[in-house]
């Protein structure tokens, strides 16, 4: 049964972050078709080695990591070295994983940043991005005007915005 489990919760790990996947092999890989072929080598590796994974960490890091060696080793392979050099290619795989590590960092503000909300608007939050309910239906809900809705999401919005710009600064410091 703990096969099944692990099959089933690998396979809605790689549906959910597939997409990030393939636009860090896209990075050094330009050709849809080749770095589909990447990311096909890049499952197989992520499956056989599944049980190694911790699932405290995120999953998207460890993957990016056999990406980012399914790359080099596509790149070696390949006799296409004339549109990208290695060497470029590591450099566009480095600015990915810096970037992908930003992303970490302010997805972790932002968790903090939405703890420090009042309820009221982690549940609007919640209703708006985690249930998908429609404005109309949130406007019912909290007794408020579709435009009041709108108006308050758009507050929530630029107030998470700026918490997480200032977390931002002064963990650069």
């Amino acid at each position: 049964m703990e096969v099944k489990d692990n099959h089933e919760r690998f396979t809605r790990l790689l549906i959910q972050h597939e997409p990030e996947l393939l636009r860090c092999a896209l990075v050094a890989v330009p050709n849809r078709a080749d770095a589909r072929d990447v990311l096909q080598e890049c499952s197989v590796a992520l499956w056989r080695r599944f049980s190694e994974y911790d699932p405290e960490r995120p999953f998207a890091n460890w993957a990016l990591g056999f990406v980012r060696m399914e790359v080099r080793r596509f790149l070696r392979k390949s006799g296409r070295r004339a549109r990208l050099t290695v060497r470029a290619a590591e450099l566009l795989l480095q600015d990915e994983q810096r970037h992908a590590a930003e992303l970490d960092e302010r997805e972790s503000f932002l968790k903090h940043c939405v703890d420090a909300l009042p309820e009221s608007h982690r549940q609007l939050l919640g209703g708006y991005y985690s249930d998908e309910y429609p404005v109309s239906e949130l406007s019912q809900r909290t007794g408020r005007s579709v435009d009041a809705v709108y108006k308050m999401l758009q507050r929530i919005r630029h107030a998470l915005h700026k918490c997480i710009e200032s977390k931002m600064r002064r963990s650069a410091t």
